[in-house]
């Protein structure tokens, strides 16, 4: 097994929730991978209330893919 040390600054340990200075990579690996998730979440979120899509419904929102992939299709 190898060790290796990564220096965070205090606003990115709090940033990132860390709870102890030391962690096997698997559990490191799923804190940061939440909190990429969130983010992308989050501007995900944000784009679709600038376009107008957070008012649409399920149904809206699956016709709108059915016609783009029906339009993708005849491109190919």
């Amino acid at each position: 097994m190898q060790t290796l040390n990564v220096k965070i600054s205090d606003t990115e340990y709090g940033a990132f929730g860390f709870s102890r200075t030391q962690m096997n990579f698997t559990d490191l690996l799923e804190i940061v991978e939440v909190k990429i998730a969130k983010r992308l979440l989050d501007e995900s979120l944000y784009y679709a209330k600038e376009c107008g899509l957070s008012n649409m419904t399920m149904d809206e929102i699956s016709n709108e893919v059915r016609a783009v992939r029906k339009n993708a299709k005849s491109y190919n």
